[in-house]
């Protein structure tokens, strides 16, 4: 029996403040006393916590965002305390989202960004980094009275952001009344969207940390963290599974009122299953991700049901200054930066400039003359004086499949069928490297 292959891991978000500067524990013990009881050495010499221990994640979170955030917070004993680069890792990619082309942008003329956190918790965290990192309005929800109470607590405590947050208190005994309105079968708890969401309201964004788990004990399986957490917090029947479940039956009723619906998902497993279900209920765009900060891994689900600004189709469109195509059969090991990556190689390698924009997973790249004869294999006269310019960029469109997309600089023509020859090279070349093979 050979050696088991360990497994190939994402990453952390590229705009993730943590992405090139991971949290200096020695450097922060120098500057809040307070953290420095909780911070020891290996033999090594590198700085630790104990992970185990509640009161050192909760101080780590309390001065991480107060250093790198200016954000003041503090949540109780036993109250889910949140990593803050993991947490950060889900703002980014709702960031990608909104800023991307897939559905229309509703906010021609209008850059106020409003989203809807499902369960906020007392640690209130997603609001707090929205309204911190990106200036985002937010409802944020929940059902028990500490939570509602701290998370006030914590919006008020930062007068500087505390006019973007709005903490709304979800009723439970309307559901108890209502009961019968429960489309799920499986689901039995409070409100998530429909009965929360106002008449009238529209957001661009709704998220969820659901809770993940059956019951407290099979929240307790993991013996290396301690993160604390509620049984309202950690523990639904039916798991997360059947939470969002619910949230994919509300956001059927409430269609247009988020531009986008997402999840976090805790169990790969529920994954797939998610996203056929969102499927049967006839979205218009269903996207993961894989949310990677140290050991911890989770993933996320995102939906919509405006229709996309272009069609997806798998094979060149007629234009000739857009071209599209879709790869298909992806390795599990590869992700849209690796192909993007790639796609940057394949042009500099045939004397092509190019500049990369890794945030809004594009390249522009311009082409030469003799770099179009190297690309194409072609000595014609027919490229002589060719100068083009064109951009490069890479949508995740469901685990395993990515669209391509090449579109002329404004303004720009180019030998009609000569961007399509270049794209052709560079389709074959994308999947040859990184697509399945039976």
């Amino acid at each position: 029996m050979g050696k088991k292959r360990k497994r190939d891991r994402g990453s952390i978000h590229p705009r993730n403040k943590y992405s090139d500067n991971p949290p200096d524990f020695g450097a922060l013990a120098s500057l809040y006393p307070s953290f420095q009881s909780y911070v020891f050495y290996s033999r090594e010499g590198k700085p630790r916590i104990d992970w185990k221990d509640f009161n050192a994640t909760r101080e780590l979170t309390r001065v991480l965002l107060l250093h790198d955030h200016s954000i003041t917070w503090w949540i109780p004993d036993g109250q889910l305390c949140p990593t803050v680069p993991n947490r950060s890792n889900y703002i980014h990619w709702i960031e990608d989202l909104l800023s991307s082309d897939i559905i229309p942008n509703s906010h021609e003329g209008n850059n106020v960004i409003t989203g809807f956190d499902i369960g906020t918790g007392a640690n209130c965290i997603y609001p707090l980094l929205g309204a911190s990192l990106l200036g985002w309005n937010f409802v944020g929800t929940d059902v028990t009275d500490v939570a509602l109470e701290w998370a006030e607590k914590n919006v008020n405590n930062n007068p500087q952001i505390s006019n973007l947050i709005e903490i709304r208190k979800v009723d439970f005994e309307e559901q108890l009344t209502n009961k019968n309105k429960n489309t799920s079968k499986d689901y039995h708890g409070p409100p998530i969207l429909s009965g929360v969401v106002k008449i009238g309201e529209r957001f661009d964004f709704c998220m969820c940390n659901p809770p993940f788990f059956e019951t407290m004990e099979e929240a307790g399986l993991n013996p290396n963290t301690s993160c604390g957490g509620t049984l309202a917090e950690m523990v639904c029947p039916g798991g997360e599974q059947a939470f969002i479940s619910r949230i994919i039956e509300d956001s059927v009723q409430l269609k247009d009122s988020f531009r986008w619906y997402t999840s976090m998902v805790g169990k790969k497993s529920n994954l797939k299953s998610l996203m056929a279900k969102l499927r049967e209920v006839g979205v218009s765009v269903v996207k993961s991700t894989e949310f990677v900060q140290g050991q911890t891994c989770r993933w996320g689900v995102a939906w919509s049901f405006v229709p996309p600004t272009k069609k997806i189709i798998s094979s060149h469109v007629a234009s000739k200054n857009v071209l599209t195509f879709m790869l298909e059969g992806i390795q599990r090991k590869f992700s849209a930066y690796h192909v993007l990556q790639f796609v940057e190689s394949f042009f500099q390698e045939n004397g092509a400039s190019c500049k990369l924009n890794d945030a809004l997973f594009h390249i522009d790249v311009h082409v030469a003359m003799s770099d179009c004869k190297e690309i194409l294999k072609n000595d014609s006269e027919d490229l002589k004086d060719i100068d083009l310019h064109f951009r490069v960029t890479v949508f995740e469109q469901i685990p395993g499949t990515l669209l391509v997309k090449g579109s002329l600089k404004p303004g720009e023509n180019s030998k009609p069928g000569l961007l399509s020859s270049i794209f052709q090279k560079l389709e074959d070349a994308l999947r040859k490297q990184f697509c399945n093979h039976a």
